[in-house]
């Protein structure tokens, strides 16, 4: 079930996902998606695997940017709120530099102890869903509120983002002449407050490109490989091997054969 945000939050905030979990989900696979969520769980239990460390989800939780493959184990009756952040927009709600929780689930606690703990009760005791989305919604406002200094910023790094997503190449010398600025200004601008450097998110968008092609378009892995910018199939096949750790062959296969739990581990990105 899905749920927009307010207007002042739309530029910002993709959307708002609730999950309830029916069975028992051991090791399901999900991967980088460009975003970076907050997940709120109400119910039941959850536990995310980054690079080989289990970390059970704790009530808030902030999963940074994504860039190798992550494994999920839920229990039956958890149920899950999920905070879909736009990559430029994340150092607006959350302390910079955004790069240290990148490849990390990290308890909100941790990093605003007050805030997320009456943000959390708060939530867990309104009676209905689009009650709590509509804390949740006066939360971000709120942060937004404090940090409005940073809104230039984020309008920056949303033009430079439009501007890689939509090169069929990423090259750091042609973004910094696009843009106007040194190249090492815009490595710094990526690390503190997306979170990834722009190569690596120029690969993670590109990779979600071929996701989804793999997914609702019939055509060969090299028209797919040629239509995301990759230099043949070869290396289509070993990115989107890092990133999943399965080959896209492979993957069209999972995807056809059960496109109901890709929709909730890639789409929705728990």
């Amino acid at each position: 079930m899905q749920f927009l945000p307010s207007t002042s939050l739309a530029p910002y905030i993709k959307n708002y996902t609730v999950i309830a979990i029916d069975n028992d989900l051991d090791d399901e696979v999900f991967y980088p998606s460009g975003f970076v969520d907050l997940v709120i769980k109400f119910d039941g239990a959850a536990a995310t695997t980054i690079n080989g460390r289990r970390k059970d989800t704790p009530s808030v939780e902030l999963l940074g940017h994504l860039t190798r493959p992550t494994r999920l184990s839920v229990k039956a009756g958890t149920t899950i709120l999920i905070a879909r952040i736009y990559p430029y927009a994340s150092a607006l709600f959350f302390p910079d530099p955004l790069s240290v929780f990148t490849d990390y689930a990290t308890d909100l606690y941790d990093v605003s102890t007050i805030m997320s703990k009456e943000l959390y009760d708060r939530m867990i005791h309104a009676s209905t869903i689009e009650d709590r989305i509509r804390l949740l919604d006066n939360y971000f406002l709120e942060q937004l509120r404090k940090h409005e200094k940073r809104l230039k910023k984020a309008g920056i790094l949303l033009h430079l983002c439009n501007y890689v997503s939509n090169s069929d190449s990423f090259e750091l010398p042609a973004l910094a002449q696009h843009a106007g600025m040194s190249e090492r200004y815009i490595q710094q601008l990526y690390l503190a407050n997306v979170g990834i450097s722009p190569a690596a998110f120029a690969a993670v968008t590109r990779f979600n490109k071929s996701l989804h092609l793999l997914r609702t378009a019939k055509v060969s892995l090299t028209d797919i490989a040629y239509e995301c910018g990759y230099y043949d199939q070869a290396h289509f096949i070993r990115i989107f091997k890092q990133f999943t750790g399965i080959v896209p062959s492979a993957a069209r296969r999972s995807l056809v054969k059960n496109d109901e739990s890709f929709q909730q581990a890639v789409n929705i990105g728990f």
